[in-house]
């Protein structure tokens, strides 16, 4: 990383939870000289005209007082701002970007190369004077009932905050209207842009519990009523749990690391009394997370357990309807045995030989008879012994 540019720096407020920024690279107390200041402009209007720069502001003791066309723009205007702070707002900025963000507000490569590739877990580094936060936002979709997912990065100086964008959530635009409307927060610098970044990425996750909450239920419906896609459903909702307790978990810890340095960076009391709420909040939300997975552990047990009494049912049915289908084969065998035993006799003596001496007997026709009736009885009574009929 090159040097950064001189400029003045902005004194660092008695409240603010970040480190004296005295040490920059390129901020010594004297004037810098004319051709390096003719040099750090050049540079700045080469910077990038802010094809992904969402929006951009000034503002001083809370009060937007610029809005910069461009990244070079917003340099030159901080740079006459003794008391000021930019708000410098990027979606999926180009590397370019962000080598100029970080040239001039000298920003850690590692935070960059992060920043850059997003796919981050949420995290807080202090890297010098400036505070990194990865954050992980989340939104309902209602017709898919599916969770989208968005990567924010936040760049935390004493005059400036840098949001890098990765996803459509959350709406940044919302925050920004909400601090402007409610300069005495603002006022209170960076810091308490980061806690209004934090709230709205918290407050988000709300209507993501109630949406989980209602598939829930009606996955415990569909399970007791024995829905064929049931198990899809509970698999792809157990993902997307997964997903959002890695959100949820690290902000945890996150914010009692800044909670733990409240009276080392001494932190404004107001802000103190906003963080705690926030991280009250995302505790609650961490738990229903961890309850949900949970719950969906539970109903998948339940609906195995159902789909398993289901299918010994249905093979239960199946033996019967099997076992009975082979009492009626056995039924319909031995009166066919019964039945062929006379039609056999009956057929022997009606091929008619002459030579059959059964035929001119005058007991023939009786003894015919008879045996056709003892085979029948001695077969009726064989078969019903063994159940048969």
């Amino acid at each position: 990383m090159s040097e950064r540019r001189p400029r003045p720096l902005l004194p660092v407020r008695k409240h603010s939870w970040l480190r004296p920024s005295a040490s920059r690279p390129g901020n010594a107390s004297a004037p810098a000289s004319a051709p390096a200041q003719a040099a750090a402009g050049s540079a700045a209007e080469a910077a990038p005209n802010g094809g992904s720069v969402v929006h951009a502001a000034l503002y001083r003791d809370g009060v937007r007082v610029s809005t910069p066309s461009s990244l070079a723009e917003t340099y030159r205007e901080l740079r006459d701002q003794q008391d000021g702070m930019a708000w410098i707002g990027l979606y999926r900025p180009t590397e370019a970007e962000l080598l100029s963000l970080a040239e001039e507000f000298d920003l850690h490569p590692l935070a960059v190369e992060d920043a850059l590739e997003a796919h981050q877990r949420p995290k807080l580094e202090r890297y010098g004077d400036t505070l990194f936060v990865v954050l992980r936002a989340a939104r309902y979709l209602d017709d898919p009932e599916d969770i989208d997912f968005g990567e924010l990065h936040v760049f935390v100086g004493a005059d400036f905050v840098i949001t890098v964008r990765h996803g459509a959530a959350p709406d940044l635009s919302a925050v920004r209207r909400r601090m402007e409307e409610t300069p005495e927060l603002l006022s209170l610098g960076p810091e308490a842009v980061l806690y209004a970044i934090l709230d709205a990425v918290v407050d988000g996750y709300l209507p993501v519990v109630a949406g989980v909450q209602n598939d829930l239920d009606e996955i415990e419906t569909e399970v007791f009523l024995g829905a064929p896609e049931v198990s899809r459903r509970i698999y792809e909702l157990a993902r997307e749990m997964v997903e959002f307790q890695r959100a949820t978990r690290p902000l945890v810890g996150m914010l009692n690391g800044l909670m733990a340095g409240f009276a080392k960076y001494r932190t404004d009391e107001e802000l103190q009394r906003y963080l705690r709420d926030v991280a009250d909040h995302v505790t609650h939300t961490s738990e229903r997370v961890d309850s949900f997975r949970q719950a969906l552990a539970d109903i998948l047990t339940v609906n195995a357990t159902l789909v398993g009494q289901q299918q010994n049912a249905e093979m239960r049915a199946l033996a019967e309807a099997g076992f009975e289908q082979n009492e009626e084969i056995k039924k319909i065998s031995a009166w066919a045995a019964i039945l062929f035993a006379p039609t056999l006799v009956g057929t022997i003596y009606g091929m008619n030989f002459d030579h059959m001496p059964e035929l001119h007997w005058v007991f023939g026709y009786p003894f015919a008879l008879m045996l056709m009736a003892v085979v029948c009885v001695s077969l009726y009574v064989i078969f019903k012994h063994r159940d048969w009929l």
